[in-house]
């Protein structure tokens, strides 16, 4: 059974992820902030991350930065709402591998997972 962790501090955005995935078998762990996140990638080593860009304490990118420098193979798919295309660009220079847009749409969020999955 595959581990993804979810990362969002919006219980809210979570718990979707975690109804679109549930019915695909993945064992889920959840992180609320990006310091978090780190913790419990080194911790459970997923692999497959969804991860917000903006979150207190330590946000996405830095996150990012942080699981990619401990394990550059890392699959981690960015999170983000409308209008932060910036961001996503930068994150996807720094290494991540896909990026989806909230509010989702659960039939791209699960193809977009199993894609990165694949490769």
């Amino acid at each position: 059974m595959p581990k993804i962790l979810i990362v969002d501090d919006a219980p809210f955005i979570r718990n979707q992820l975690k109804l679109i995935l549930e019915p695909l078998n993945f064992d889920i762990i959840e992180a609320s902030d990006g310091k978090e996140a780190v913790e419990m990638y080194k911790k459970h080593l997923p692999d497959i991350v969804t991860m917000d860009i903006s979150m207190p304490v330590m946000d996405g990118i830095k996150a990012l930065s942080e699981i990619l420098k401990y394990d550059p193979k890392a699959k981690v798919i960015m999170v983000t709402a409308l209008g932060h295309k910036m961001r996503v660009l930068e994150a996807v220079e720094i290494g991540a591998s896909y990026y989806i847009v909230k509010p989702f749409d659960s039939e791209k969020v699960i193809k977009s997972i199993v894609k990165v999955l694949n490769k």
